[in-house]
């Protein structure tokens, strides 16, 4: 299951002005294309337990489409992962399998 990117405006917002209407700062954007995009991938163990994971950053889309990657990655690497803080985080050391998938796909990638 993914965990989901809190967003500010999940609370009530009151106003005194019947015309109020409440602007997000934060909207989704189109997703780009396969071949627009550089995706970041590195290896983490930090605040981890000593566990690595794969983080993949600098996805520009949709949420929706965001968990569609993760999911094939996971499905792709059999290991479990999430998107936390705008990023997809795979379990274990898959960086070369993660790579090979997001170039078939199409990304560009870069590891850090």
């Amino acid at each position: 299951m993914s965990k989901k990117v809190k967003r500010e405006s999940d609370g009530m917002v009151y106003s005194t002005d019947s015309d109020f209407e409440f602007n997000s700062e934060f909207e989704e954007s189109e997703t780009l294309e396969p071949r627009l995009q550089k995706l970041i991938i590195r290896l983490e163990t930090k605040q981890r337990g000593g566990k690595k994971a794969t983080l993949i950053k600098g996805f520009v889309g949709k949420l929706s489409d965001m968990e569609a990657l993760a999911k094939q990655l996971k499905n792709f690497c059999g290991t479990g992962g999430s998107i936390v803080d705008g990023e997809i985080l795979i379990q274990g050391d898959n960086v070369k399998k993660v790579k090979d998938y997001l170039v078939s796909k199409g990304y560009k990638t870069n590891n850090i």
